[in-house]
C-alpha cells in the first residue's frame, strides 16, 4: 500500500532524488519520501538499496545528484562543526558501533554534543557544567544506567554502550535523530530490551525519527510508518503506517497481528527485489558524489 504523505508540514523531504557514485553506483532513483514532525519512520529493504544513503542526505553529509533534499523548510546543505545543516535543524545520530572514546567517562561521552552544538556550546563554555552533568545523569537513569557516568566504556558491555549511545544522541535535544542499524550488533535479548528503552525515549522526547534497519520486528515494534525500498537504484516501494497502539509491549510483537504485519513486509521486500529495472527510471546525474559503500 503506498500512502506517501505530502509536503505541507513536513520536516523531512526528498523530492525526485536521485544518487550516483562518481561515473559508477546509482544509488537512488528519482526517490520521494515525506516525513512529518515527531513521525518514526523506519526504512527497510534488500541490503544495499539506499536506506543509510538517505540518511546522509538527510544529514547534509551527502548532496543528491538530482532532485531535492529540505530538511526544516530549507534546502540541506553540508553538514558543519555546529553540527547542523544548513536547514539549522538540530540533528542526533546513533549507529550499530556505539563509539565511545576511551579517556572520557560516559557521562563526558554523553555531553559530548553539548560541546559542539548551537545553543549549547554557548552555553558550556560559560561553565554550566553542573547543570549539563545533570542533564546528562537523568538522560542516563532513564535508559538504566544510573550510576554509571563515571565508569570507562570499556568497564561497559555492548548493549550497555549502546544505550549511552541514545543517551548522546539525544542530550542536545534534536528535533531529528538518525539511527542506522543502532540494535543490530545485539543479542536478541538485548535487542528487544532497547527497543522498548527507545520507545520509551521517544514517547518522553517526541524527536522526528528515521530508522534504518533489516529487522522486520524492529521496524513493526518502533515505527508510525514503515517504507520499504526496491533494490539498487533504491526508491520507495511501499510506504504504510503501522496500526498498533502506544505503547506497545514485547508480548505484542509475538501475537498474530504482529506477526501477519512482518509477514506482509517480508513479502514486500521480496518484491522489492524484484524491482531494480534500471531502465523502468533512469537515473539523473547532474552532479557525482565521491564513492562510497552504499547500504
Amino acid at each position: 500500500m503506498l500512502c506517501q504523505r505530502g509536503p505541507e508540514m513536513s520536516l523531512i523531504q526528498l523530492s525526485d532524488v536521485s544518487l550516483q557514485y562518481g561515473a559508477g553506483t546509482v544509488a537512488l532513483d528519482h526517490t520521494d519520501l515525506h516525513i512529518q514532525p515527531s513521525e518514526f519512520v523506519a526504512l527497510v529493504g534488500p541490503s544495499g538499496c539506499g536506506k543509510s544513503t538517505i540518511l546522509k542526505l538527510v544529514a547534509g553529509l551527502l548532496a543528491p545528484s538530482s532532485g531535492g533534499v529540505i530538511v526544516g523548510g530549507r534546502e540541506v546543505g553540508v553538514l558543519g562543526r555546529s553540527g547542523q545543516a544548513a536547514s539549522g535543524v538540530r540533528i542526533g545520530m546513533a549507529f550499530q558501533n556505539p563509539t565511545m572514546l576511551p579517556w572520557l567517562t560516559i557521562r563526558e561521552n554523553v555531553l559530548i554534543p553539548l560541546k559542539i552544538v548551537q545553543p549549547f556550546r554557548q552555553d558550556y563554555a560559560k561553565k554550566k557544567h553542573t547543570e549539563f552533568a545533570e542533564r546528562a545523569d537523568a538522560l542516563l537513569a532513564q535508559v538504566g544506567l544510573k550510576g554509571f557516568g563515571d565508569k570507562r566504556p570499556w568497564q561497559l558491555s555492548g548493549g550497555m554502550l549502546q544505550r549511552a549511545s541514545l543517551c548522546r544522541a539525544l542530550i542536545h535535544e534534536p528535533q531529528l535523530l538518525l539511527l542506522d542499524e543502532p540494535f543490530g550488533a545485539l543479542d536478541q535479548f538485548t535487542r528487544e530490551e532497547l527497543w522498548s528503552i527507545m520507545q520509551n525515549l521517544w514517547m518522553t522526547h517526541q524527536p522526528t525519527v528515521l530508522l534504518v534497519t533489516h529487522d522486520l520486528r524492529e521496524a513493526a515494534y518502533l515505527a508510525t510508518r514503515i517504507c520499504v525500498m526496491t533494490s539498487r537504484p533504491g526508491r520507495i516501494l511501499q510506504d504504510s503506517p503501522v496500526p498498533f497502539e502506544r505503547p506497545r509491549t514485547l508480548e505484542k510483537s509475538y501475537s498474530p497481528e504482529f506477526a501477519s504485519l512482518v509477514q506482509q513486509l517480508r513479502m514486500c521486500i521480496a518484491q522489492a527485489r524484484t524491482e531494480d529495472d534500471p531502465s523502468a527510471h533512469p537515473a539523473t546525474s547532474a552532479k557525482a558524489s565521491t564513492p562510497e559503500s552504499v547500504s
